[in-house]
């Protein structure tokens, strides 16, 4: 996925909207942050999740950090080689790093995130 294209949340998170599902992971700026990622616990499909709430956790050889629902909707998938390969995200936070997918997901919710340029100006400002 591109960056470029993707939406972001403060506590960087980012979503790829396709329409009808929204794929989640978390960004490159987090993984890097984060460090050497050692464990990724993933929510269950078919959860319902509200925007904000924590979905999972990942584990980092600095920290152990949540994983929020940028958006609400149900958990249609999972990434389930996150299990087995967490180092995934470090590798490639945009493409088999991410975390799961998401369904019965408001557009506008997904409007509302920043853009890969607000969220670049964001991550400049120290966040």
């Amino acid at each position: 996925m591109d960056p470029k294209t993707l939406r972001y949340t403060q506590e960087h998170e980012w979503v790829a909207w396709d329409g009808a599902t929204a794929t989640v992971g978390i960004s490159d700026h987090a993984q890097h942050a984060l460090g050497d990622i050692t464990f990724v616990e993933l929510p269950k499909p078919g959860n319902r999740l509200k925007a904000g709430e924590a979905l999972g956790v990942v584990e980092s050889v600095k920290a152990a950090s949540d994983i929020f629902a940028p958006v609400a909707g149900v958990v249609k998938e999972v990434n389930a080689t996150l299990a087995g390969a967490p180092e995934s995200i470090n590798q490639d936070p945009y493409g088999r790093g991410w975390v799961c997918r998401l369904e019965g997901v408001d557009a506008a919710q997904v409007q509302a995130l920043m853009s890969a340029d607000q969220y670049e100006q964001f991550c400049n400002q120290g966040h």
